[in-house]
């Protein structure tokens, strides 16, 4: 299997995001909720609407979209988090997208983060 490193999304946070692409998958490392110029949500709902920004935009340079998600390890730093992450993933996929996920409650590398998603799609 032949696998290259690519960075689909130039600037900012993203520049810390690198996706390997071997034969039809996509692996996304871990989204966080900044953007480009790094700014970062005060609250939950936000912090997961800015990941799964960052997601789409990884999935959209590779042609793919959130239809095309296989996998999602899901990180909080906060099990009380966990309704407000639901409710926003319901929303976005709108029951369409139901890639397997596994949630995990753990320390992140910022401190302002209380979320991150490593995604695995397959065209």
């Amino acid at each position: 299997m032949q696998k290259k490193t690519i960075n689909l999304t130039p600037g900012g946070w993203a520049q810390a995001s690198h996706v390997i692409a071997p034969s039809q998958i996509l692996l996304i490392s871990g989204q966080v909720p900044a953007d480009a110029d790094g700014n970062i949500p005060a609250d939950i709902e936000g912090q997961c609407r800015a990941v799964w920004a960052n997601i789409e935009t990884q999935l959209a340079a590779a042609g793919m979209a959130y239809a095309n998600l296989a996998k999602l390890n899901i990180i909080l730093t906060d099990r009380a988090y966990v309704p407000a992450m639901v409710a926003v993933r319901t929303e976005i996929f709108n029951d369409e997208v139901q890639p397997a996920v596994t949630t995990i409650i753990a320390g992140l590398f910022d401190e302002r983060w209380m979320i991150e998603i490593e995604a695995i799609a397959v065209a």
